[in-house]
Parts: C-alpha cells; sequence; structure tokens
C-alpha cells in the first residue's frame, strides 16, 4: 500500500521576494528579457510543485537538523531554501549556489531568532 505525502499549505517569506527580485533583474541585465522570463518561470513550477513534493528535495547541508525539517530545491545556479513544520511549508529564500555558507547562514538566523 502507497502512502501519500500530505499536501502542505506553502508561505512565502518577503525575504525570497525581495531575493527574486534581484535574481530576476540580474538576469534581466545579464542575459536579456526572454532569458530572465524562462527563468522566473522556472522558479515558480517549482514552487508550484512544493506542497505535493516537499520531502522529495534534499536536507540543506549548511543546516542539519535532527528533523531536516531544512531542505532546498536544487535550480541550476541557486537554492531555494525552505522549512517544512506540523502545519506548512515556508520558502524562506533563494540564494546563488556559489555564493558560500555565510548567505545561507544568515538565512537561518533570520528565521531561527
Amino acid at each position: 500500500m502507497e502512502t501519500k505525502t500530505p499536501c502542505k499549505i506553502l508561505q512565502i517569506s518577503n525575504k525570497f521576494d525581495i531575493s527574486l527580485t534581484h535574481v530576476y533583474d540580474y538576469s534581466l541585465e545579464i542575459f536579456g528579457f526572454l532569458q530572465a522570463e524562462r527563468y522566473r518561470e522556472k522558479v515558480r513550477k517549482a514552487l508550484y510543485m512544493l506542497p505535493y513534493r516537499y520531502l522529495v528535495h534534499p536536507e540543506c547541508r549548511h543546516i542539519p537538523t535532527k528533523s531536516q525539517m531544512y531542505r532546498n530545491i536544487i535550480l541550476d545556479s541557486h537554492l531555494i531554501i525552505y522549512r517544512i513544520t506540523d502545519l506548512r511549508i515556508e520558502v524562506l529564500d533563494i540564494v546563488y549556489s556559489a555564493s558560500g555558507i555565510s548567505k545561507i547562514r544568515e538565512t537561518r538566523k533570520i528565521f531561527c531568532d
């Protein structure tokens, strides 16, 4: 018998919205309108599937917990960091994966304090 993962409510933080705007502006400037729109749509699709498939993505290795509540979606050169709670999925931030651990630790400090 197959056990289904329960669907959860998706909550997106203001920090994520701001960071996504920066990602979009950067890609617009560097790659042009079409590529910026394609990448933003790719992010939206990943978020659309998240309430149904939140356990598919790996634990965020920079924020280890016993419950594996912090996870990340690896999307090209970015990580979408999210936290799983009893009631919902909280999308915390999108970070450039080459920016290193310090940016991810800042994200944890903001949302855990």
